[in-house]
This record gives C-alpha cells, structure tokens and sequence, in this order.
C-alpha cells in the first residue's frame, strides 16, 4: 500500500468462485505467500494476512500516474497495459549521463512515490518490455546483432506486447521452443500455414525489422492524485507520509511542463462525512518539494479532524510558467524574499488565515482610524494620509500622563481636529517628545474638557 511505509502481510486476490493470490508485499512473501497462491493456501500460511481484491481502475490510474510522473525525463512516453510504460530516452542521454545514469535516478526515484519498477534499456519498446521483466536491470545499446540478448529469453513473453495467443505458446511448447532463440529459428512459413504468423511479427518487432509505432502519453492538464490508506486514520500524524508521496508526484508534473503553482489542494476523504480541503499556498511561484510538503504538515498539524480519513487526494490545476533560475555574482537576490513568502505561509497554516494580516495606512487625521488590516500583499488604498513623524507603536488606547514635566518637547504642535461628522470628533494637539529613558514618546494635549495630557504611542 502506498499510503504507508510498512503494511505488513498483505495480499491482492482476484478470481471467482476461487480467488488467488496476485501480487504480495515482501512481508507476506517471506512467509510463504506467493502469487497464483490459493486463497485458502495463503490464509493457511498466514493466517492474519491482509486482503485487497484487485482493482484494474486503480493499476490503470497508477500506471497513467507513473506516465505523468516520467515526463520530467522525456517527453516520449507511451503507456503499455497492463503493467508497462515505455520511455524514449535518445534525445535525454546526454542530459542525464547515458542510459545507466537515467535507469538509477529512475529507480532511486520511484520509491518516493510509493512504486517499484522492473527497468531495462533496449533499442526497441518490445525489447525493453521483455528484458525488463524477464531480466531487469538490462541495458542493452545499438550494437551489431544486439538482438541476440533476446534470444535466451523465455517464449512465453511473445504473449506480452506480441498479441501471440495461448494457443500459439502451446504449439511452440509442443515442438519443443522454450525460448525466443528457439521460436526465431522457426521458419516462418511454417509458423504462417499453423495460424501462428503473429510471433514472426513479434520477434521482427522486437529486433527492429518492422516499425513498432505507439501512440505518446498525453498528460493531463490538471493534476489530481489519489491514495487510498489501508485502515481509516483518526489522527494527522500518519496522514504527512502519504500527502509525501501525492506532493513527489505533482512536483514531477510541474517538473514536465517547466513550471510551478502558488497553491494547491490536499483533500481529505471520509467514510460518512464530507471532505475536508486543505488550501496549500506557497507564498510565491515554484516547484519545492521540501517548501509543500513543511505547508502540508503545518496545515496538518493545526487540524482537528472531522472524522477519520481513508483517503487522500492532492489537485492542483493554476500552472505558472517558471523561467530558469539564472545565477548571480553576489548570491540570489530573492532568497530574503522567499524566506519572508515561506515564513509567511507557515503562520497561516499554523494559526489561520484569519490570524495574519499587515497594516495598511488609511484616508482618517485621527491617528486610531489612519489604519486597517489587511490580507499581507494586498496594495494600500489610495490617498492615505501621512503628513508628520507617526510613530510603529500606536497604544490601543492613549495613556493619562500625570504631568510633562519629565519630558523634553522636540517638535509640535501638530494640531489634530476631525471627526465631527462620525460623532467621534476629537481637539488634540501633538508633540513628539523624549522621555527620561531617552525613549522618544508620542504625546498630545486634549483640548477639549476635561483635558490632559496623553501618551499615544512610541517610535522604535
């Protein structure tokens, strides 16, 4: 199971009124389950073995999922049900280092999503497919009668990809072919007259004699990713590792179509309760893996959840183009900024987005109504007032002062008188003044009964 790191013992069935084992973990494997087990085989060896029954749905959307996914490294990719996806990678060899680099970072890769794949490099999609799952880890590069690596390789792979029939590995068997070398030194009238043409078309395929044309993956234009957990979960700290492996996936979308987003959503999905969305916004375009998956676990972390999860679904669909990175003699001149967009966000996630906001300054001479809250980013109104020093620390509400005598005036009056319109009106004369402490104080003088003096604020 992708959601979790360790499943344990557990098995996909398929079959009816006898089901039978298809796939197991390696948990279950080292006990005794095998695939084409028996179900009842299985339960016997392992009596608390966990079951899914198989979902061609499912293997048919991971399979579209890998395709996306392997856009970062080509984009020549064409899928090859049930189980394959083919990748023409001449024009990316130089990119990555040759085709053994490319097949380890492939390899290295996939874990992260959750997958394991069986890899080999050969000059034809047929070739590959039959060396990656008889003898994974081939590659095999344009030589002269490179053709001959095939030749070893069981007869029965003619029936992936080489539409040879059941019938037809039976008369190859009958006659004693155990293998590719064997089925090629047929001859081929023969093999016509007994209705068994199709492996001559297969192996010329395969070799490169005849064309093998697939149709490219096309992408998606949105990205939606989905993992079912193996049990519901009723706290937040298991659900980061999954929302891990959906986060590889869309930073690999991204990395196939040269750009990034500013958001995305990570849905949460209940048995008996609506979803649960988490807005995931990163403060400013681009594509980190790190950057999403720190938003998620703050989002996360401040969750309460509704009820317990069974599935998680990441979408994202507002693609920002992203030029390449260009360096600079005296380091990154955005870094500053990407800190503050990042530091920003995770506030957000961890009190709401309620919670965070900056101040703009507004149209009002009274110093209480000069300024509003606002969503950080958003531009000032215009025709704000700022006439005069206004100190950073305005006080919620002005302070009595017992006397001036202890301050020294530097600059004032500044006479303030508004607000008779709004029943709010106020008479006030203001000075800008230095305490004992050397602190510089704003002050001002009521001049309406029954007077005083009043401290508003302090400048840094």
């Amino acid at each position: 199971m992708r959601g979790v790191d360790d499943p344990g013992a557990l098995a996909v069935v398929e079959g009816h009124p006898r089901p039978r084992v298809v796939a197991a973990t390696g948990a279950a494997r080292s006990r005794g389950v095998a695939p084409g087990s028996s179900l009842a085989g299985a339960l016997a060896v392992v009596p608390e073995l966990q079951l899914r029954t198989r979902d061609p749905a499912l293997e048919a959307a991971t399979l579209a999922e890998l395709a996306t996914w392997a856009g970062q490294f080509t984009s020549c990719v064409s899928l090859d049900p049930p189980h394959a996806i083919v990748l023409e990678i001449s024009a990316s060899l130089r990119l990555f280092g040759g085709a053994e680099a490319l097949a380890r970072r492939i390899a290295t890769a996939l874990p992260q999503l959750g997958l394991t794949a069986a890899l080999a490099v050969a000059p034809t999609p047929l070739a590959a497919n039959w060396l990656a799952r008889a003898r994974p880890g081939s590659v095999v590069g344009f030589a002269p009668a490179w053709w001959r690596r095939l030749d070893p390789l069981p007869v029965a792979l003619l029936a992936e990809g080489g539409a040879v029939s059941g019938a037809t590995l039976e008369l190859l068997h009958g006659i004693g072919a155990r293998c590719l070398g064997d089925a090629a030194r047929l001859p081929r009238d023969g093999l016509a007259r007994r209705q068994a043409g199709a492996v001559s078309d297969a192996l010329a395929r395969a070799r490169g004699e005849l064309p093998d044309p697939r149709p490219w993956f096309v992408p998606p234009e949105h990205f939606e990713s989905r993992l079912v957990l193996p049990a519901c979960v009723a706290t937040t700290e298991p659900l980061l590792f999954a929302a891990r492996r959906l986060v590889s996936g869309l930073v690999a979308w991204l990395a196939a179509r040269h750009a990034g987003l500013d958001r995305c959503r990570l849905h949460l999905e209940h048995e008996a309760h609506p979803e649960t969305v988490l807005e995931i916004a990163t403060g400013q375009p681009g594509r980190d893996e790190a950057r999403l998956v720190l938003l998620a676990r703050e989002h996360l972390a401040a969750l309460a959840l509704p009820a317990p999860v069974e599935a998680l679904r990441l979408t994202a669909d507002a693609l920002i183009r992203l030029a390449p990175p260009s360096g600079d003699l005296f380091g990154d001149p955005a870094a500053a900024r990407d800190g503050a967009a990042l530091l920003l966000e995770r506030l957000r996630a961890r009190l709401g987005a309620g919670a965070v906001h900056t101040v703009h300054p507004y149209p009002d001479h009274r110093p209480e109504r000069a300024w509003q809250a606002a969503a950080p980013g958003a531009h000032p109104a215009p025709g704000a007032l700022c006439s005069g020093a206004r100190p950073l620390w305005l006080l919620h509400q002005p302070r009595a002062l017992d006397s001036t005598r202890a301050l020294t005036l530097l600059s004032g009056p500044e006479r303030i008188e508004s607000g008779w319109w709004d029943g709010a009106d106020i008479r006030r004369d203001y000075y800008v003044a230095r305490a004992a402490g050397a602190g510089m104080w704003w002050i001002f003088e009521q001049l309406d009964p029954p007077g005083g003096w009043y401290v508003h604020g302090f400048f840094g």
